[in-house]
């Protein structure tokens, strides 16, 4: 195995943890910027107002999703153990 191999592997494997952490990540910052918005509204500055929401939206987006984060995590395995016999030269 080379470095530029290696860097590849590393590179993808980012790039699928930022595609993973993404849509979790936006609907957390969408809800928190409403919940924000509707704290100076109204003055009510309760840190359980933030959490709670933040976290059924990220729950409620993980298991939405959760079929399309396996089908990337299996395609990434499944193309990490196909490249081992040319990984291995």
């Amino acid at each position: 195995m080379t470095i530029d191999q290696a860097i590849e592997i590393l590179r993808k494997g980012l790039v699928i943890g930022a595609m993973i952490s993404g849509p979790l990540l936006i609907g957390s910052l969408v809800v928190g910027l409403l919940v924000s918005i509707f704290q100076a509204v109204t003055q009510i500055h309760e840190m359980t107002i933030t959490f709670i929401p933040k976290l059924v939206v990220v729950m409620f987006l993980f298991a939405l999703l959760m079929p399309w984060f396996s089908a990337i995590f299996v395609q990434f395995t499944r193309d990490l153990f196909l490249s081992i016999p040319h990984l291995v030269k």
